[in-house]
């Protein structure tokens, strides 16, 4: 599922200006493909304003998401992968972004299950931080699926 979803949503990026930042070009894809509206970003942006970097899944990889309230359109996912990690507040150091956004919060928990496979094997996680192609990235995911 989620191979289907990342496909032409991934970007590649030596580095970005803030954690703001990040969160916005993370989430472009969705935004151009009209997945998302604006609304939607600045509220992943408010989430972590108002609750501290709880996005930070574990160390270097964020999932920025929030509640729908409209501003999810279509289901969709979106990656966003820095070479130099951008700092989170509580200086949390990211460098790998995925963007959630979710029609329902049942779609919101099944991606996140999806996610979980993926963050829990060593040896994908491995291949999945040392890739720097869209390619290889989508059959590292349909390797889990």
């Amino acid at each position: 599922m989620l191979s289907k979803y990342l496909k032409n949503n991934i970007r590649f990026l030596d580095e970005v200006s803030s954690w703001e930042n990040s969160i916005k070009v993370a989430a472009d894809p969705l935004l151009t493909k009209g997945n998302i509206t604006t609304e939607y970003i600045q509220d992943m942006i408010d989430n972590v304003k108002m609750n501290g970097p709880y996005i930070v899944i574990v160390p270097g990889i964020a999932m920025p998401h929030a509640k729908n309230e409209g501003g999810v359109i279509e289901t969709g996912i979106s990656l966003l992968k820095l070479k130099r990690p951008v700092l989170f507040p509580d200086d949390k150091e990211v460098s790998l972004l995925i963007v959630l956004a979710a029609e329902d919060s049942v779609g919101h928990l099944d991606l996140i299950s999806d996610l979980s496979s993926i963050l829990i094997d060593e040896e994908v996680m491995s291949k999945f931080k040392s890739s720097d192609n869209e390619e290889e990235i989508i059959e590292l995911m349909e390797m889990v699926e």
